[in-house]
């Protein structure tokens, strides 16, 4: 049985500027963090060979090229495994419509059991690429490049897109105390709204070169918000927070809505610097920035949405646990 532990991430600056029709020209720039809620990816090698997966739905056939869950078949392809093989994924947060980039951490982290189930050793560089291909080049998702990065390297990251397709993350370096500390003013509340991102993605993908001044605009937060922190200016990071997301809904049309104006509003109102949605938009987790003495004002004013509490998490997808009992065939 092999097992592997993939992080979620939250987008903190420069989401749109992974989109590759942005960064082959300009270069593009996030500032992300993953976070200790997880994609769980269970193998076991199965007596026949046949091919079982479970998650919101089962499935067992007989061949690579039946199976519905297109990551799977995909990786499955990937990797180079064709048969006798159980896979498992569990979710720490709903798997779709989050905007924690998980879709992306499923892949990362199929991968990584994947090889591991052949006896393969992977550096995060080759997982996030190998993801990168199957979900962008393979899938024709509307996504950008930085989910599979922070999911297969983890950390609170700098990571840049190259023209020339190549990716380098930087981590952001602080201490333990400081890194409480910024975690301890972010707080994540459910919208209760789900989505699927792509409709809102495909919308932004197609506008990226009519609203490229602002997507210039949000890659400069990213060199803005790395000093902050480095300087460990948390507040004024709230404030970006702010000024990016006002930015951010001028991409498209489905980021923001009523609901979530308000539902911001109500944050900036009980204390908040800034926030976001995460993600693409349109639903699931707003985050707010948040310090110490406004925070028990902005809980009893989000008391009847659900928060979920988070940690910055340092490692990226990794093997959790690694016992196989056949050879693989």
């Amino acid at each position: 049985m092999i097992i592997s532990q993939t992080p979620l991430r939250i987008s903190l600056f420069g989401g749109g500027t992974d989109f590759r029709d942005f960064y082959k020209e300009h270069e593009g720039c996030v500032v992300s963090t993953a976070i200790d809620k997880y994609i769980f990816v269970i193998i076991n090698e199965k007596f026949d060979d046949d091919i079982v997966i479970n998650y919101s739905q089962k499935e067992r056939v007989s061949s690579v090229s039946e199976i519905r869950h297109e990551l799977v078949r995909e990786a499955m392809i990937k990797t180079g495994v064709r048969k006798a093989i159980e896979i498992t994924m569990v979710a720490d947060i709903p798997s779709e419509g989050s905007g924690m980039g998980s879709s992306s951490s499923v892949i990362v982290g199929l991968l990584n059991a994947l090889y591991a189930f052949r006896g393969i050793q992977v550096t995060a560089e080759q997982l996030a690429r190998e993801a990168c291909d199957i979900e962008i080049n393979i899938l024709k998702k509307p996504i950008g490049k930085q989910d599979q990065y922070i999911a297969a390297y983890g950390g609170l990251c700098e990571i840049i897109f190259r023209k020339d397709e190549s990716v380098t993350v930087n981590r952001i370096e602080m201490s333990d105390y400081n890194k409480r500390l910024l975690n301890s003013n972010l707080h994540l509340f459910y919208t209760g709204i789900t989505r699927k991102s792509s409709d809102i993605l495909t919308e932004q993908k197609q506008h990226i070169h009519v609203h490229a001044d602002q997507l210039l605009t949000m890659k400069s937060f990213v060199h803005e918000a790395k000093e902050l922190l480095l300087k460990n200016d948390f507040d004024q990071i709230g404030r970006l927070l702010n000024t990016s997301w006002e930015v951010k809904k001028s991409l498209s049309s489905n980021i923001s809505n009523t609901f979530i104006d308000e539902m911001y509003q109500k944050a900036m109102a009980s204390g908040a610097l800034g926030g976001k949605i995460l993600g693409a938009g349109g639903g699931g987790f707003l985050l707010a920035y948040c310090r110490g003495e406004h925070v028990e004002k902005l809980k009893k004013s989000f008391s009847e949405y659900r928060e979920m509490p988070i940690i910055f998490e340092r490692d990226g997808s990794k093997i959790i646990f690694n016992y196989r009992r056949y050879t693989w065939k």
